[in-house]
């Protein structure tokens, strides 16, 4: 998966939760940025690149979404 297509579907699931989604691009270093999901945050790489496997299961666990909630 992408970093905008992860992007887009935590965007979708923050507006049925009713959850704050905000990305951050001047927050990071280099092409990274911050997503902020709520109360949470985590540092996300750059947009277009595939996102490797642990990489994507930490950024859900940093925010607090289980995997299936993204489905």
């Amino acid at each position: 998966m992408k970093g905008n297509e992860l992007l887009r579907k935590i965007r979708k699931l923050g507006k049925e939760k009713n959850v704050k989604v905000e990305l951050i691009h001047r927050r990071g270093k280099g092409s990274h940025g911050t997503l902020i999901y709520g109360n949470n945050f985590a540092i996300i790489p750059h947009l277009m690149n595939e996102l490797k496997i642990g990489t994507y299961k930490a950024i859900l666990k940093q925010l607090g979404i289980k995997e299936d909630e993204l489905r």
